[in-house]
């Protein structure tokens, strides 16, 4: 990928795991390859008080064999993907469902909502 285009990330994670991809998601190929004519191209240009620290981009993953010469690679990564975009508002609504169901739990329990129980305390002197 071209790693001195401003859209360009890099995230590594304390596994090991490394993220190589274009912000834009116009890089089909990531983590290998941008399109060679993207029209979002930008060179990365250094901002006045840009400070560089010792972090080094990782080296990018070895390319399977028949990347760009087959349009199988960009399919299996982009239905990859359509997988994850998918499952995101399901795992949300469940989450939602299970939130609503506990609180119809404490209201019938007589709580209130938000959690805190019925009664304020007096304070003794």
């Amino acid at each position: 990928m071209r790693e001195d285009c401003k859209h360009f990330e890099s995230r590594s994670y304390p596994n090991g795991d490394t993220v190589r991809k274009c912000n834009l998601d116009l890089a089909p190929e990531a983590p290998w390859r941008c399109p060679d004519d993207c029209p979002s191209f930008t060179k990365r240009r250094l901002d006045v008080n840009w400070s560089h620290g010792s972090i080094v981009t990782p080296e990018t993953p070895d390319e399977p064999v028949g990347l760009g010469d087959d349009d199988s690679i960009a399919a299996l990564l982009d239905a990859a993907e359509d997988i994850i975009n998918e499952a995101g508002p399901r795992v949300m609504a469940d989450l939602d469902a299970e939130k609503a169901k506990k609180e119809r739990w404490r209201l019938k329990r007589g709580g209130r909502a938000g959690g805190k129980s019925g009664r304020k305390g007096r304070r003794r002197k």
